[in-house]
């Protein structure tokens, strides 16, 4: 019977832009594609919104989603070939995670700010929109003058 080896993994994973209005989805989606894998999650966290060095899908900008866990080494091929598969993800990567400790792992744990971002973001649609048209319509007084 082959050994079962336990190993601590990074994992990136890159979503268009478009799922910045529901961070929702994405952390669920990244929680679905490891727990198919049954991996144990240690931190994850949004990392960054930021645009891309060349268009990936037609994608001009991504969100980028950041995990540490602990699985299989054997399953990790399943996990990756979920992300592959997925229709959500531009791109994902997986690497061992042995240059960090455990509490260096743990510090990254980010979901309490991402879950406050995702109540501000729902809380805040119609503010964004008014301050949008208001934007907009100065920089159109600016343009006629």
């Amino acid at each position: 019977m082959a050994d079962i080896r336990i190993n601590a993994y990074e994992g990136m994973f890159l979503f268009p832009q478009t799922v910045a209005a529901d961070l929702q989805s994405a952390t669920d989606h990244v929680l679905e594609i490891l727990s198919k894998g049954d991996a144990e999650i240690i931190s994850l966290c949004k990392w960054d919104e930021r645009r891309l060095a060349y268009d990936i899908k037609g994608n001009k900008r991504g969100v980028y989603f950041l995990t540490y866990f602990k699985c299989d080494a054997q399953k990790l091929s399943m996990i990756e070939r979920d992300a592959r598969l997925s229709e959500k993800l531009l791109r994902s990567m997986m690497t061992r995670a042995d240059h960090l400790s455990p509490e260096q792992m743990t510090a990254m744990e980010g979901r309490q700010q991402l879950s406050d971002e995702i109540a501000l973001r729902k809380s805040q649609p119609a503010t964004e929109a008014a301050t949008t048209e208001v934007v907009s319509a100065s920089a159109a007084v600016v343009v006629t003058e």
